[in-house]
């Protein structure tokens, strides 16, 4: 095996931790297997050059995200939201009409955002395992629901989104190397989990790999797009 093959596994198979990620108080096993994971689902390149994504979260508020400017597109009932989720500044619309009342408009910009903090996190935790502010452990060997064999992960936040007091046991399958399963603590100290769903039907959307099952419930409307026009962020006409 030539050293430039190697060199071009190695690049593969890992990729750079988030500014902020707790490289020191994770394990370099936990992290290893991140690393196994983000090549399983297309690599760390091909999810940084993924731009445009939309989905419906359990089928209801939906969400047009440009991954790369931060520009938003959130629709929930008969609000809509156009933001970018950087700046958390935008413009907010209620049965057509612009809400010009800064109280009202600011309240849901940041409903919005929260939303979409939440919302994301159910699409693309997977890729998300050495973001800023994540401690990463190795809990150990374990069995999914579906009796198959996992790494089991744990993930825990310092001063990061809108719940940081969250914990998260995540399951690698062993055969599979993708997130099939996860568990979530409403307190980093809970000793049971408030919930643990699959994360079952990957599939390839662009480049990468994404999963929209979660059991009981159901992302619908995942897409990946190459462009969209800039209307779709800005335009409060009804889209597509």
């Amino acid at each position: 095996m030539s050293i430039l093959f190697i060199c071009l596994l190695w690049a593969q198979a890992s990729y750079p931790e988030s500014p902020g990620f707790n490289h020191e108080g994770s394990d370099s096993k936990a992290i290893a297997l991140a690393d196994q994971c983000m090549v399983a689902m297309g690599g760390y390149e091909a999810y940084n050059q993924t731009r445009f994504v939309s989905w419906r979260f359990f089928g209801k508020r939906l969400h047009v995200w440009d991954k790369w400017t931060g520009a938003l597109r959130f629709e929930n009932k008969d609000t809509l939201v156009l933001m970018n989720v950087n700046s958390k500044q935008g413009r907010v619309f209620k049965a057509g009409q612009e809400v010009t009342d800064p109280a009202e408009r600011d309240k849901a910009l940041q409903d919005g955002y929260e939303a979409w903090i939440n919302d994301s996190y159910w699409v693309f935790m997977p890729y998300k395992l050495k973001d800023s502010g994540v401690t990463l452990r190795y809990v150990g060997e374990g069995q999914m629901a579906d009796g198959r064999a996992a790494d089991i992960l744990e993930l825990t936040f310092a001063n990061v989104g809108v719940t940081p007091e969250n914990k998260y046991h995540v399951a690698i399958a062993k055969d599979t190397h993708l997130v099939e399963e996860w568990s979530f603590f409403e307190k980093f100290s809970d000793e049971k989990p408030a919930f643990t769903t699959p994360w079952s039907n990957w599939k390839k959307y662009g480049n990468i790999l994404l999963s929209d099952d979660r059991g009981k419930a159901k992302h619908t409307d995942l897409h990946v797009y190459e462009t969209l026009p800039e209307s779709v962020f800005t335009d409060p006409a009804p889209w597509p």
